[in-house]
């Protein structure tokens, strides 16, 4: 059996190929892949600005958020039959390492994969993928394959409020740094909760986006004082749950100063490689409570049933911004890489 395949094999050099698919192992899955989205660490990778693309080792299919339908099991494959709709975790332990049996995130893992980042785990922009039935999970039936590939990504706006046992409830005030992908589902995450919720955005055409999904406040960080402004807004409580989700330096330096007492940082957005001021004393005196959410564990199945809880009352299509054929795949990067302020979620979708 042959397959379309995506293989990035460096900077701006992604290449389109009919390949044999493997033989599935024991506990396998054979994935028809129906829609994926481009994330912006694919992004970073193609245009070689990101080591955690592996194609120093060889070339790789990329593709982490994506969803699809089971056309194939291995012999002893346990929880999934042929029709099943499903996704995957991104980020792969191993489970057989020391910091895996003492129960870290996959992140720690000795043997740390990740789906569309390695030659040995393959993403999702081909026409089929194969990935062990202990990172997959179901999707339910009458959800589109649009929205299967929405739950990687959702899950880490998620993640990044109510992971490594932070919470949130109506009596929080959650500022929320950057209205991209992530950012704007961590907003969705929070007004679910009821909280009030400030989105600090420069970008104008995101301001509506993060109305439109319930911000009560949304400040342009250019030529504001965040401070000041943020102590106006909230009678000078300031932020009780931060989720820093832009990667920005300004905007991380910035969190130490709109957490409120006791505040839960959230830090989302990527900034590993660069060193950045902050004034980190503030976490002594107001005694911060900062978190990563990078590599989550056990976190999808989650992820899908507050998502299909909310469904109804929340448009999470309308978060795609841009639709491509698998066959118009490099016009799909294209404006993934040149148009970044307006590609919120660019979706390649397969026949």
């Amino acid at each position: 059996m042959k397959g379309k395949i995506a293989f990035l094999n460096g900077p701006k050099d992604l290449e389109v190929k009919e390949v044999e698919i493997p033989q599935l192992s024991y506990h396998q899955i054979l994935v028809k892949v129906h829609a994926c989205g481009i994330c912006g660490s694919d992004v970073e990778c193609y245009e070689g600005n990101s080591a955690e693309g592996r194609y120093d080792i060889a070339p790789y299919t990329p593709g982490h958020e994506w969803a699809g339908e089971v056309i194939d099991v291995g012999k002893e494959t346990i929880n999934f039959k042929i029709g099943d709709k499903v996704t995957s975790d991104c980020v792969l332990d191993c489970g057989y390492c020391r910091n895996c049996k003492l129960g870290k995130m996959p992140s720690a893992c000795e043997n740390m994969r990740e789906v569309g980042f390695r030659p040995d785990s393959p993403g999702g922009m081909g026409e089929y993928l194969i990935i062990n039935e202990r990172y997959a999970h179901k999707i339910p039936d009458d959800w589109s394959y649009e929205l299967g590939a929405l739950i990687e990504p959702f899950s880490v706006g998620y993640f990044g409020i109510w992971g490594n046992n932070k919470y949130i409830d109506a009596s929080d005030t959650a500022i929320i740094n950057g209205a991209g992908m992530i950012g704007l589902s961590a907003l969705i995450v929070a007004k679910a909760a009821n909280a009030k919720v400030i989105v600090i955005e420069p970008l104008e055409n995101r301001w509506k986006l993060a109305i439109k999904y319930g911000a009560d406040e949304v400040i342009n960080p250019i030529g504001e004082n965040l401070k000041e402004k943020i102590n106006k807004l909230t009678d000078g409580l300031m932020g009780s749950v931060i989720v820093e989700c832009s990667g920005n330096d300004a905007a991380i330096a910035s969190v130490f100063d709109i957490a409120g007492h006791s505040a839960r940082i959230g830090l989302v957005g990527h900034s590993v490689g660069r060193k950045i001021p902050v004034e980190i004393g503030m976490t002594i005196w107001k005694t911060l409570s900062i978190t990563g959410a990078g590599g989550t564990k056990n976190f999808m199945p989650r992820t899908i049933k507050f998502m299909d809880r909310i469904k109804d009352k929340v448009d999470f299509i309308n978060l795609v911004s841009h639709r491509f054929p698998f066959e118009k795949i490099h016009d799909a990067f294209e404006i993934a890489v040149k148009d970044k302020k307006n590609a919120l979620k660019v979706m390649i979708n397969f026949k």
